[in-house]
């Protein structure tokens, strides 16, 4: 969420028609190259799907027999296999599970009907995935040409603590619009992912090029010569003049950085050395910075509120005439960084509402900077700010209570308010925090009652003794096996 119009414009450029955002999605038209270009080449897709049927259900029995009209000896042998996701907005269907066990029986029950034999579920690795959506009584079945999430670039060969999910840190790249046309810095860079989304969007390469398969590649229209066509035509990659700059505190950070930068090809453009963010000194050549400091949530550090106001510092004092920008997750976080974003973005890292917040360093005043010709805020920009409701009134990112000093014993008595706004807005959360937990003892009662209706209504166990193990792990990829140097075949 957030990253729609970021995603619209990678399909336009890609040659997508009819495309249209919506909530956490971008529809699109497009011939069967458009589809395996789009899982190949997209930076910020999670996955592509293919709808074949839309229809209207009032009941889990609706779906089964709008399943059931369906021809799937189209799509499927009685000897494959094939697994069934879903996605249910609705308060008719509560247990996504059930639908999916409603959609599989559907299509097992025809085949029993037509062949006696029927094909068996794989969740691992199955020929055939399939996605069914459902909003209220608007149901969508569509065949999922991706397989693993589009995020899993297959470069990564190690991770560290919380690591930034490939789809976002492209994102955040490319809402930056930065295109290769400075050096890049990443001064808290953990296990290299911005470092090496970076990369493969200044030499303009597909993400998918370390990928071991895609799930269209089991359908029965596969054209491999096409997709072969696809994946080793390098005619649109670029050359890339500047140069990458990774640094990490935490030498494990960097170490991790390094294996999956060679795992991708890419230690030519990027290095990776160990650094804390407090010895950061102006770089020699212009330069944009993105980074994803710790917010407190996933990762802990000693002093949270310290580490910003540092960050801060760093930025007036030793990035002079360059931008920078910053995802985080809390407001007094950026408060302490003490300087004037020229735009704010609203972005998801997991559950997390953040911002995505720019910062032009210059010498001198605003005022200056604006006669000298400089531009704090592009037109787009501006248009975007002035949207209404471009945050949610009752926003997840918001300012937490005052930090209070606690004693060695952790007394609780070492705990105050510093004024009365304060003490107000703890009852405020306190009672926000009893309504949600009511409301998830409620939810959880009712999946509960749908759980035990599930296990009346269902006939057939899933078949799980065909998981494939993982492949190898390798340290250098070979592009034109599509695998890694150790792979084993």
């Amino acid at each position: 969420m957030g990253l729609e119009p970021v995603l619209a414009k990678e399909l336009t450029q890609l040659g997508a028609n009819d495309v249209k955002i919506g909530r956490r999605m971008v529809s699109f038209t497009g011939n069967k190259e458009l589809m395996y270009r789009a899982n190949f080449q997209l930076h910020t897709a999670i996955r592509v799907l293919k709808p074949i049927r839309h229809f209207k259900a009032q009941s889990a029995d609706d779906v089964y027999e709008e399943i059931k009209k369906i021809d799937w000896t189209t799509y499927l042998d009685d000897d494959k296999t094939f697994a069934v996701d879903s996605v249910v907005f609705s308060e008719e269907f509560r247990h996504s599970k059930f639908v999916s066990y409603k959609v599989k029986d559907a299509i097992v029950d025809q085949f029993r009907e037509k062949t006696g034999k029927r094909p068996n579920i794989s969740v691992a690795n199955p020929d055939l995935r399939l996605n069914m959506h459902i909003a209220e009584d608007q149901c969508t079945l569509s065949l999922d040409s991706s397989g693993e999430s589009l995020h899993r670039r297959g470069y990564r060969q190690e991770s560290v603590e919380a690591p930034l999910n490939e789809v976002l840190a492209a994102g955040m790249i490319l809402l930056s619009g930065w295109k290769g046309d400075t050096d890049f810095i990443d001064p808290m860079c953990g296990s290299g992912t911005i470092l090496i989304e970076a990369a493969l969007i200044a030499k303009n390469m597909a993400p998918g090029l370390f990928r071991k398969e895609y799930a269209f590649e089991k359908w029965p229209d596969f054209d491999a010569d096409l997709f072969d066509e696809i994946y080793n035509d390098e005619s649109q990659e670029r050359e890339f003049q500047h140069h990458i700059y990774g640094y990490d505190v935490d030498i494990k950070a960097v170490n991790t950085a390094i294996l999956n930068v060679k795992a991708a090809g890419l230690t030519n453009f990027i290095t990776v050395k160990q650094q804390d963010f407090k010895d950061f000194t102006q770089p020699d050549n212009k330069s944009i910075m993105i980074t994803n400091p710790p917010y407190g949530e996933r990762i802990s550090t000693p002093d949270l509120l310290g580490t910003y106001k540092m960050i801060g510092e760093r930025l007036k004092h030793e990035f002079k005439g360059n931008d920078a920008w910053i995802l985080s997750y809390r407001e007094e976080c950026f408060e302490q960084i003490g300087l004037k974003p020229s735009i704010k973005i609203p972005l998801y890292n997991g559950s997390l509402e953040c911002e995505f917040r720019r910062y032009q360093m210059f010498d001198g005043k605003l005022k200056d900077f604006r006669h000298d010709g400089g531009i704090v805020k592009t037109d787009e920009e501006k248009k975007q700010m002035a949207q209404k409701h471009r945050f949610k009134k009752e926003r997840e990112f918001k300012q937490r209570l005052e930090e209070t000093e606690q004693n060695e014993e952790g007394d609780i008595r070492s705990f105050t308010f510093h004024h009365h706004e304060l003490g107000e807005r703890k009852m405020r959360d306190d009672r926000r925090d009893r309504e949600e937990r009511d409301s998830r003892k409620e939810r959880k009662d009712r999946k509960d009652r749908d759980d035990r209706k599930f296990r009346r209504d269902r006939k057939d166990r899933f078949d799980r003794s065909d998981k494939n193990p993982r492949p190898g792990r390798g340290k250098g990829f070979d592009k034109k096996n599509r695998r890694f140097d150790d792979d084993e075949d």
